[in-house]
């Protein structure tokens, strides 16, 4: 035997060292699998997550924040849900105007307009036949984590769904100047509607939590609560423009009214101020003349006292004799009739 040369013996083969060796490192990667998958479900649970355990399907716990030790799949699934304190945002973008209905209405024309079904994409009507958009974000809670895990996929949608129909059936329900401030003018006059705008969120906040109690009440509930709902109402372009146009063709008539009414009132002082100096002018006339009035007529009254009193008998002879010689001067020529006797008429424009 000890002529046969080493290395030519089976255990001492390359062949069969390698082969130990694939076989040590296969076995060890086996070993290190089957730990990571005996020891998979085993994590540790955040305090913003909690975690659904479902034992070959069927709900087994619910594990709050800290360490979670469950057998792994299939045995058992764990699932990951936000802690029942936190707040998710959800933004509903099916009451949005689409992007389709956006392009057709930049492409639309008076030859080619836009189709039907695509121009009242994103609209809501309003109950007085009014158009308003509403961009709608809710902040939501999972309050059963159960019902959550098993609507999966279809807590999103069906979110969306009750969302958009609650904002129709809102918004059907108001007026438009009681969504959004659509005529400023009235503001300040219909307090009523001021108080709605501030109930919007509020009212749309209980829609939708009344229609998820009634999907919770038919046994199909989604496992989740709304907390708050904000809501931006804006209206559409086209009315945006025409309100604006309303708006500034208001402002202008009350520009122009005014002005009509500066310019009538600077008319009325004027007027009044004209009539004032004709009145203060006509008193002044009116005593002129009534002192000169006076004046004249203090001869002729002083005259019929004293003739009346009988204190001058011969006060009309002499006034008699101190006239007539101015009167006969000025007359230039005076013809006498003797009142006792009508033989000789004299008429005017007769031939003499």
């Amino acid at each position: 035997m000890s002529g046969v040369p080493r290395g030519t013996s089976g255990q001492d083969s390359p062949w069969i060292q390698a082969g130990r060796l694939t076989f040590l490192a296969l076995y060890g990667v086996t070993v290190l699998a089957a730990l990571a998958w005996a020891f998979s479900n085993v994590r540790q649970i955040e305090s913003q997550e909690r975690a659904v355990v479902l034992h070959f399907g069927a709900l087994d716990r619910i594990q709050t924040a800290g360490l979670l030790l469950a057998w792994p799949r299939p045995f058992e699934q764990v699932i990951l849900l936000p802690a029942a304190d936190r707040v998710l945002e959800r933004h509903v973008e099916s009451l949005l105007r689409s992007e389709a209905a956006l392009k057709g209405e930049r492409a639309a024309s008076f030859a080619t307009p836009m189709s039907d079904a695509l121009a009242g994409s994103g609209y809501l009507l309003t109950g007085d036949a009014g158009v308003v958009q509403l961009d709608v974000r809710v902040f939501y809670r999972v309050t059963e984590p159960y019902a959550f895990v098993l609507q999966a996929e279809h807590v999103l949608p069906a979110l969306d769904r009750l969302v958009t129909r609650s904002a129709v059936a809102l918004t059907a329900a108001r007026d438009l100047d009681t969504i959004l401030v659509a005529r400023p003018e009235l503001i300040g006059i219909d307090n009523q509607a001021a108080e709605r705008r501030e109930r919007l969120r509020g009212d749309l906040l209980h829609g939708i939590n009344q229609r998820l109690a009634e999907l919770v009440a038919t046994g199909q509930g989604l496992g989740i609560e709304v907390a708050r709902v904000d809501v931006q109402s804006s209206l559409p372009a086209p009315a945006v423009n025409a309100f604006n146009a309303v708006l500034t063709s208001s402002q202008q008539a009350d520009k122009a009214v005014a002005n009509a009414r500066t310019d009538a009132e600077k008319l009325n002082q004027g007027a009044t101020q004209q009539a004032d100096r004709t009145l203060q002018v006509a008193h002044a006339q009116a005593s002129e003349r009534l002192a000169k009035a006076s004046a004249d007529t203090a001869s002729v009254l002083s005259l019929g006292q004293a003739q009346q009193q009988g204190t001058d008998p011969q006060m009309l002879l002499r006034l008699y004799r101190e006239r007539i010689p101015g009167i006969l001067r000025q007359a230039g020529s005076v013809t006498t009739i003797n009142p006792q006797d009508d033989s000789r008429l004299i008429i005017q424009g007769a031939q003499q």
